[in-house]
């Protein structure tokens, strides 16, 4: 059980702000799911320590949020607390060639940052919708290069709600997984280190990956970016697009005739939609193909 009182005093202790029976469609890049009983603004790791073991001692459900970017929201909502790691704790700090991020910090900012610097490594992460804790927890990459390339160490939060330090090497990074999926660990901060470039090159670099972006990806729609995991010895957009399923729809959400890889929101859709197509586009293409498709983004309920 939720005391709202007695959560709203910690809160203004930590100085978090707390949203009472917030819409998770304005945190998801879906932009659809339902209320939660609260969302709590982080504004550092050890507020963030504070509030989930303030939760875990009271049995309290909580779930973790960045920029929402690879998320499904139930239309029913979240019966818990939503801790929210956005702006308030979203600090860059770089040190020679090593770029410090919090959580919450933009992948996209980081990037920006060390350009300005400098610092090449990070130029095809550009364009990838989300924070720097959230593409580190799912390892997100993008045209040949991943997070497991540029990161050395991050700060987490683990079971025992105490502060720990992690180094690449014991992250467990692979193809969209990490040390941290499926765990109920919490990543605080995240340290990468970069090579010397050309802040010119590195800059056109940015923007060829950006014109690919805008080329080949439905980015004027809402969606959660790739919906399915690239299987072994093919690619899921190829395999949709030989089912002949560009355009297959399901209420307001719909195949991209675009990029058949992402499923988007045409203005209407909600998570039971998303997930009724993604149901039959995966048993279409198991039956006409034998792939086993995958669904990348994680759902909160």
């Amino acid at each position: 059980m939720i005391d709202l009182n007695e959560l709203t005093k910690l809160c203004e202790e930590l100085g978090c702000r707390i949203t009472p029976e917030c819409s998770l469609s304005e945190y998801i890049t879906f932009r659809f799911g339902g209320p939660c009983r609260a969302l709590v603004s982080v504004n550092s790791a050890d507020s963030a320590a504070k509030l989930i073991k303030y939760m875990k001692d009271r049995s309290i459900r909580y779930g973790i949020l960045g920029r929402g970017s690879n998320v499904l929201a139930s239309d029913d909502g979240f019966d818990g607390v939503i801790l929210l790691f956005g702006g308030d704790i979203a600090g860059i700090e770089v040190h020679g060639r090593q770029i410090v991020c919090q959580a919450g910090a933009l992948l996209a900012a980081a990037c920006v940052r060390a350009q300005q610097l400098g610092l090449t490594g990070m130029e095809n992460l550009f364009g990838i919708p989300g924070t720097v804790g959230g593409a580190l927890y799912m390892n997100a990459g993008a045209y040949g290069s991943e997070m497991k390339d540029v990161v050395v160490s991050a700060e987490y939060i683990g079971e025992d709600c105490e502060l720990h330090t992690i180094k690449a090497e014991d992250m467990d990074l692979s193809y969209r997984h990490s040390v941290f999926s499926g765990r109920n660990s919490v990543i605080t901060s995240v340290t990468m280190e970069l090579e010397e470039g050309d802040p010119y090159a590195i800059k056109a670099a940015m923007n060829e990956c950006m014109q690919k972006r805008s080329s080949k990806q439905p980015l004027e729609y809402p969606s959660a970016g790739s919906t399915f995991k690239r299987p072994e010895g093919s690619y899921a957009s190829l395999l949709i697009d030989q089912c002949g399923l560009k355009g297959f729809t399901c209420g307001g959400a719909m195949v991209s005739e675009k990029h058949s890889g992402f499923v988007i929101n045409k203005g209407f859709a909600t998570c039971a939609d998303v997930l009724e197509l993604c149901g039959k586009v995966r048993e279409i293409v198991k039956e006409k193909t034998g792939y086993e498709l995958e669904l990348e983004p994680v759902i909160l309920k």
